[in-house]
């Protein structure tokens, strides 16, 4: 993502319903500071959530890649996509998601991924399990006061 994609990741960001998981639509703020998060990540890690751009138009429609987790006390790279509501359903999630595990295992040369899902975000997980990603464990976010159960999901490297 560039500072130029701030427009179109408020859209993601800040629409309640794409941002039910995380119980709030975002703030400015919060837009900016997503943004501004994935350009350290870059920076420290090597990657981050990228910008998924809609060929024919050169929109971003919505974000996936890999980012350092928390899963239950260990730290993993998580595969995470996030999309504007318009794009759900046509199979952009999936498409990202398996070329975020592609990378992970062929250029990181990781042997595990993960998703770390919400227990309601019934679409993510069907992404999961649609990437070859089957439950590996629970746990349990405290977000914004919130306690938020998750799945959390994984693929290692060699899996059909």
């Amino acid at each position: 993502m560039a500072h130029d994609d701030l427009p179109a990741l408020s859209k993601i960001l800040q629409d309640a319903e794409t941002m039910a998981a995380y119980e709030h639509p975002f703030s400015d703020e919060e837009t900016q500071a997503w943004l501004d998060k994935q350009f350290t990540r870059y920076q420290t890690d090597g990657f981050g959530l990228w910008a998924v751009i809609l060929k024919e138009t050169g929109e971003m429609i919505g974000q996936c890649g890999l980012t350092v987790q928390d899963a239950d006390g260990k730290q993993v790279i998580e595969i995470g996509y996030l999309f504007q509501r318009a794009f759900w359903h046509k199979g952009y999630a999936i498409e990202a998601a398996v070329g975020c595990k592609k990378y992970a295992f062929e250029t990181l040369k990781l042997n595990e991924v993960y998703s770390i899902i919400r227990d309601t975000n019934f679409a993510s997980m069907n992404v999961a399990i649609r990437n070859g990603m089957t439950v590996r464990g629970r746990s349990t976010k405290h977000y914004r006061g919130v306690d938020m159960p998750h799945y959390i999901f994984s693929a290692q490297k060699g899996d059909k």
